[in-house]
């Protein structure tokens, strides 16, 4: 079973990681999450990163893959 770690506002969706590596399941996942809520935006966020913008991933819901 999955939740989501972050709904901000009934817009945003959040998913935390700590990762080496960013999978594809992941953001398919928070795809998964903005279908079921009707968000259009969701963001996951890996803090196994120097920098942490660079481990900042927009998601949008309805634009094609």
């Amino acid at each position: 079973m999955y939740r989501i770690d972050i709904w901000v506002e009934h817009k945003v969706v959040i998913e935390v990681k700590s990762v080496d590596v960013v999978l594809p399941i992941f953001k398919k996942q928070v795809l998964t999450y903005l279908r079921q809520t009707n968000c259009k935006l969701g963001l996951l966020l890996n803090f196994n990163v120097p920098v942490m913008k660079d481990g900042i991933e927009r998601i949008v819901n309805g634009l094609d893959e």
